[in-house]
């Protein structure tokens, strides 16, 4: 498909660095990001967990990252947080946690990590000084005659022994989804070519398969057919998450979902979006030829 005018966007997901001393996918991080820059996309997104183990100090690597191809600003790269980036493990199933019949403080320690991931983000959530800017968001930017808009939303639900063992499950908050249909939001969108963004997939493997059933279970975005109906009355073009490491394209009830996969399994392999002024749009999954 040819455009005479376009944006492009370029697509990254569950990045899962679990240290600074990971030289080999800093390195790989480093060779994407420039290929971004030599190929002159106008737009970065990168739909969460770009941490493994939700330790704020690591968020740094992708913020430093950004800065050296002068990608952190907010006119070119998005960027949302999955469970890996708020939800501690190690630090959930401590006994006094876990046991604890208080679920509020999990929330709490899910908050806190959210208000730290905003604060890192800042620049790149907001343009006009709003201190208090931050997940879920509307972004609005101008390429000449293409409007594009980003609806962000946290998808990321507290650890539960029982109803979130391994901190996977999701959903939208009842508080987000109201917010998304206020009329300063539709306005805000009015005229844009709008683009979805949540970590969680709206589909895993869907299968028969118990053990398949099972894992989908530990993976499901829980309130997904609501966050679905939130985007179809927005008028949402598509959706980008991550979340299930599949590179992947699918379609409910006419809206496209697209899975960025995994950088960190597949760091030479990205998704690419091509948006033209008429509204149409094309997407394909680029391999980098990158040296071993």
């Amino acid at each position: 498909m040819s455009f005479d005018k376009k944006v492009t966007i370029a697509h990254l997901s569950d990045l899962h660095f679990a240290s600074r001393n990971d030289r080999y996918l800093t390195a790989r991080l480093d060779v994407m990001l420039a290929e971004f820059v030599r190929r002159k996309y106008d737009h970065l997104v990168l739909t969460g967990d770009l941490i493994d183990t939700a330790s704020p100090a690591l968020w740094t690597i992708i913020r430093d990252a950004l800065s050296r191809h002068g990608l952190f600003d907010w006119t070119k790269t998005t960027v949302i947080p999955g469970n890996h980036d708020l939800i501690d493990l190690e630090e959930e199933m401590r006994f006094y946690n876990a046991l604890n019949p208080d679920d509020r403080s999990r929330q709490r320690r899910l908050d806190e990590r959210l208000r730290q991931f905003n604060a890192l983000f800042h620049s790149l959530i907001t343009d006009d000084g709003d201190a208090g800017a931050g997940v879920p968001f509307v972004k609005v930017l101008r390429f000449g005659e293409i409007a594009l808009s980003f609806v962000a939303v946290n998808t990321v639900a507290p650890w539960s022994g029982l109803d979130n063992p391994v901190g996977a499950r999701g959903s939208v908050s009842h508080e987000t989804l109201m917010a998304l249909q206020e009329p300063e939001v539709r306005q805000a969108l009015d005229g844009t070519f709008i683009i979805g963004l949540c970590h969680h997939a709206y589909k895993v493997y869907g299968t028969g398969a118990l053990v398949d059933q099972a894992f989908d279970w530990t993976m499901e975005f829980k309130n997904r057919d609501e966050y679905l109906g939130a985007m179809r009355s927005l008028g949402a073009k598509m959706v980008l998450h991550g979340h299930f490491h599949r590179f992947q394209v699918y379609q409910v009830v006419g809206i496209p979902f697209i899975n960025g996969g995994s950088f960190r399994y597949s760091p030479e392999r990205y998704g690419e979006l091509t948006i033209g002024a008429d509204g149409r749009w094309s997407h394909r999954f680029v391999n980098l030829a990158l040296k071993k």
